[in-house]
């Protein structure tokens, strides 16, 4: 399969060098010029449960200047970037090529359609973990999952297709009518604990330092569940919050890229997790002040940062 990841952070680079590993055609596209360089001389370093290597054959350069159109986009982006990231290649995506978006957040099937017929795309959610490590260097340890189906729930072959090249490439993924259910069960656990960390500069593990730390993280669980619930959504809260002790009690070094993102200066993706939520409660009348807050501070830790502030 001939497949283009748009967005080569961590995540895309880990999706793209396992499916070259596995015998699959990779386009890695990204403007972190150190970072595709040092993949263009060296191959991309992954290191994982299986290994540390280097896998070669992969193209990657940046979306100017990418020719061609693949069978699979997958899209890993930021999600306030992908319309932006999307226009700066429309002639990459072909009349026939499938568009899946494994973004976090909400918010993010919407913007595909802008760009892409509906009957094209793919939703899904991944819970593989990615760190980078340096240019053409990710760590990836521990074992996840991917869920996908596509956007109108028509099982269609191309989901199918889909599915299986990932699952070769040992990523786990399977075809789910219910992804929706494992998308804001993601969601109600990034809204907790990204933001969370975010603004108060704590590694996951440093949210128990205080009872307050995993009441807030379990309070704002249960309002982004209370929205899911308000748009047809069926969840299981207690699963969720369960994910969210385990990431506590055993995660504890982990700084989210929420985090990661505020100590860089750099714009957070609070408005596809926090901000799409709370959108969404407004709309159902539904209270979710906890969900609110860490928004309004995020939003003022960016502004903050914008004009040459810091957050320590």
């Amino acid at each position: 399969m001939n497949i283009s990841i748009l967005g080569a952070g961590a995540m895309g680079s880990l999706f793209g060098g396992l499916l070259a590993e596995s015998g699959q055609q990779v386009t890695l596209l990204d403007i972190n010029d150190a970072h595709l360089e040092a993949i263009r001389r060296q191959g991309l370093r992954l290191e994982t449960d299986s290994g540390d290597r280097r896998i070669g054959g992969l193209t990657a350069c940046r979306p100017e200047q990418v020719t061609g159109q693949p069978d699979l986009l997958l899209v890993f982006t930021k999600a306030q970037h992908t319309d932006h990231a999307l226009r700066g290649i429309a002639g990459h995506i072909g009349e026939h090529s499938l568009v899946l978006t494994l973004q976090n957040g909400l918010g993010n099937a919407e913007a595909l359609c802008r760009h892409v017929a509906p009957e094209r795309v793919m939703i899904g959610m991944t819970t593989w973990p990615a760190d980078m490590a340096g240019p053409g260097h990710v760590r990836s340890h521990g074992q996840g999952v991917v869920r996908l189906m596509s956007l109108d729930a028509v099982e269609r072959q191309g989901s199918n297709q889909v599915a299986a090249v990932l699952e070769a490439a040992g990523l786990q993924c399977a075809v789910d009518p219910q992804v929706w259910t494992s998308i804001w069960e993601k969601v109600a656990f990034n809204a907790a604990l990204n933001s969370l960390c975010a603004v108060t500069g704590c590694t996951v593990g440093q949210l128990d330092a205080a009872p307050e730390g995993v009441a807030l993280a379990r309070a704002i669980v249960l309002e982004v569940l209370s929205v899911a619930q308000s748009v047809g959504v069926a969840t299981d809260a207690q699963r969720c919050l369960d994910s969210v002790a385990y990431a506590i009690a055993h995660h504890r070094t982990h700084k989210p890229s929420m985090l990661q993102d505020v100590l860089a200066g750099r714009p957070t993706e609070i408005g596809a997790i926090n901000g799409e939520v709370l959108a969404r409660a407004r709309q159902a009348g539904i209270a979710v002040p906890h969900t609110e807050t860490l928004l309004g501070l995020l939003r003022l830790i960016e502004a903050w940062a914008a004009t040459g502030g810091g957050h320590e």
